[in-house]
């Protein structure tokens, strides 16, 4: 594992174990998503995916995701930037988490992500 990895991961366990309500689902995906951004070392798409796997947040949407791109550029038959599908998915809210499931399973990367 590179050490850049493993030291977001001690980051990450350090934080939750400081505070467990940190993570809680009580909190609105914007809000997680900004607690794990302010971990060094996790982006914007580590955060999404966090708050979509591990807390459940039915919002959460790794729209940078090459699946998610892949599924979406075949639901509009040419390549689409993640700014596109980020575009696109404010309509879909408050269920990008579902959303985001469609377009891994499109892409034929549902597998990858289970």
């Amino acid at each position: 594992m590179p050490q850049a990895r493993k030291n977001t991961l001690q980051a990450l366990a350090r934080a939750v174990l400081e505070n467990p309500a940190w993570l809680s689902p009580a909190i609105s995906t914007e809000e997680a998503v900004r607690q794990l951004r302010s971990i060094p070392g996790v982006g914007e798409w580590t955060a999404q995916y966090i708050a979509l796997r591990a807390l459940r947040e039915s919002d959460a949407f790794p729209a940078s995701d090459v699946g998610i791109l892949r599924g979406a550029a075949r639901l509009e038959g040419s390549a689409v930037t993640a700014r596109d599908v980020l575009a696109r998915a404010e309509a879909w809210r408050p269920w990008r988490g579902y959303a985001a499931q469609y377009l891994w399973t499109l892409s034929g990367e549902a597998s990858a992500h289970a």
